[in-house]
């Protein structure tokens, strides 16, 4: 008889939302506009401009929620993409919002 396999765990439950929010990183510390669709306390789903460049590490900054979270792409396809959370940290002083 066959063991049983360990099943995944389950995935975590993320809130329908929608918010503005900046992607700030890459060159320059150059902004990029995106909305959140999907979000949970370690990640969320973004919608972005199709021909914008999305550095592989950034800080999401959401200014309805007044929190920097620091986000690490993990997907991406057209005009979402998929990015995990590893803590948070306070708007730069120099972003406009």
């Amino acid at each position: 008889m066959a063991e049983p396999t360990d099943p995944k765990p389950p995935r975590e439950r993320r809130r329908r939302v929608l918010k503005g929010a900046s992607i700030v990183g890459g060159v320059n510390d150059s902004v990029v506009q995106c909305t959140v669709r999907d979000m949970h306390e370690h990640g969320a789903l973004l919608i972005i401009p199709m021909e914008a460049f999305i550095p592989t590490t950034f800080l999401l900054y959401v200014p309805i929620d007044r929190i920097g979270y620091r986000a690490k792409l993990r997907w991406r396809r057209h005009d979402r993409c998929g990015v995990s959370f590893s803590g948070t940290e306070p708007k730069p002083p120099w972003l406009y919002g």
